[in-house]
């Protein structure tokens, strides 16, 4: 599996505050380490990498994370609970065992 998120930094060159949120939740649950890449959607680039993943799968919101696992499509989660519950969670319970 692998998992990217995806954080937009706005015109003014700021980063998004829902994503510097979600970093931080990322950060306070021990959960980053799960988060194989991290990448830029830099609304001033539209050929930053994130940018560029977000036109693929047509998201405008972020943060987004972009699951994948081999042999199937890829699952684009824009919110975090959701994800953390969906994803991040299997995988720690499997860890503990």
């Amino acid at each position: 599996m692998k998992i990217t998120m995806v954080k937009k930094v706005l015109a003014d060159g700021s980063p998004c505050a829902k994503c510097r949120d979600v970093q931080e939740k990322l950060e306070g649950n021990d959960q980053l380490r799960f988060i194989d890449q991290t990448l830029i959607a830099d609304v001033r680039d539209s050929q930053s990498a994130g940018m560029k993943i977000a036109q693929q799968h047509q998201v405008e919101r972020a943060p987004f994370f972009v699951v994948e696992q081999e042999g199937q499509e890829a699952e684009i989660y824009t919110v975090y609970f959701k994800f953390a519950k969906e994803v991040l969670q299997p995988m720690i319970q499997v860890e503990a065992s």
